[in-house]
């Protein structure tokens, strides 16, 4: 079994519960996720069965698209409103200024991780630190805001307003890789000067995965019990849409099916004089989509960055 499922992650589940659990369902050791999702957050995480594991770190790389809640006026050691509370103020930004601050971050900016994250210090992982009472010093990341949508904002009139008020804002973000939204909260109310967490978190996009098209993982199990898994089973290949196309002339198909290089008189090129320094997705003669390839213009060849298909013997 190769491909990918478009997962729905539920609250509660950690990223390893949900390959953890899809071993069992599948029946198939080689499953692997594409970035982790905290257990309280939910939303779309596509994970990679069989030979698409190879194309985990790959997706880590793709822009992801987020809907949250930021609270007002409540820091937390997790930045979320899971963790203990550090601090509690009274609000007195009004609604339009809330939204101008959380505005302000469209574009590229220094964000510096968090101590509850998986990113790991000298071998162990933050949040191993944090947990043990640590805090190590971490060094600022530049991030990319692409939008920012505001869908709602909460705020009660500021001459009602007390440390127990929660005013938010719920809003749609597009980020790139490596970008906290946690943080990103964070940030957003020590601008405001009140402070601020995250509220929930679900993850709408990663990539062309959409909300939409995934599934949980008793849905899963439903569909794989009827054997009805090719229904939602994506080919390798979705992940790389982008990318132009080299098809094998018949009677090459061998240099492809070896991992060798490939020689322009080979292959089929798809592609515009401005995509030869771009990767490649190739497929042989029949249409079978087998590796990534990358053009070298000292060889005047396209050389196998990474094969996703077994040769055929």
């Amino acid at each position: 079994m190769d491909g990918i499922i478009n997962v729905y992650k539920e609250r509660g589940y950690t990223s390893f519960d949900v390959v953890a659990k899809l071993r069992g369902i599948l029946h198939e050791r080689r499953v692997g996720h594409t970035g982790t999702l905290d257990p309280e957050a939910e939303g779309v995480l596509p994970v990679c069965v069989g030979q698409a594991t190879k194309a985990c770190e790959l997706l880590l790389d793709k822009d992801k698209e987020y809907e949250a809640v930021l609270l007002f006026g409540m820091e937390t050691d997790t930045q979320d409103i899971t963790g203990k509370i550090l601090s509690n103020r009274v609000v007195t930004a009004d609604a339009e200024e809330a939204q101008q601050a959380l505005l302000s971050f469209v574009g590229t900016y220094q964000q510096i991780p968090p101590m509850y994250s998986a990113l790991k210090v000298n071998g162990k992982k933050l949040y191993e630190l944090a947990r043990e009472g640590k805090t190590v010093e971490r060094a600022p990341r530049p991030v990319t805001i692409y939008s920012i949508k505001i869908l709602e904002t909460i705020f009660s009139q500021i001459s009602e307003r007390s440390v127990s008020d929660e005013n938010t804002i719920r809003f749609l973000v597009t980020c790139s890789k490596g970008t906290y939204i946690r943080t990103l909260c964070e940030d957003v109310g020590r601008k405001l000067g009140c402070g601020g967490c995250m509220k929930s978190l679900k993850r709408t996009r990663v990539s062309s995965f959409l909300e939409s098209e995934s599934y949980t993982l008793s849905e899963i199990e439903r569909i794989s019990k009827d054997g009805r898994m090719e229904e939602i089973l994506m080919p390798i290949d979705r992940l790389f849409l982008s990318y132009p196309v080299l098809r094998m002339r018949a009677g090459a198909d061998k240099s492809l099916h070896n991992g060798n290089k490939l020689y322009p008189g080979e292959v089929f090129l798809e592609a515009k004089e401005e995509e030869m320094e771009a990767s490649f997705r190739v497929y042989d003669s029949s249409g079978k989509f087998y590796a990534l390839y990358r053009y070298d213009p000292a060889q005047d060849c396209y050389r196998n960055i990474k094969m996703f298909a077994i040769c055929p013997t």
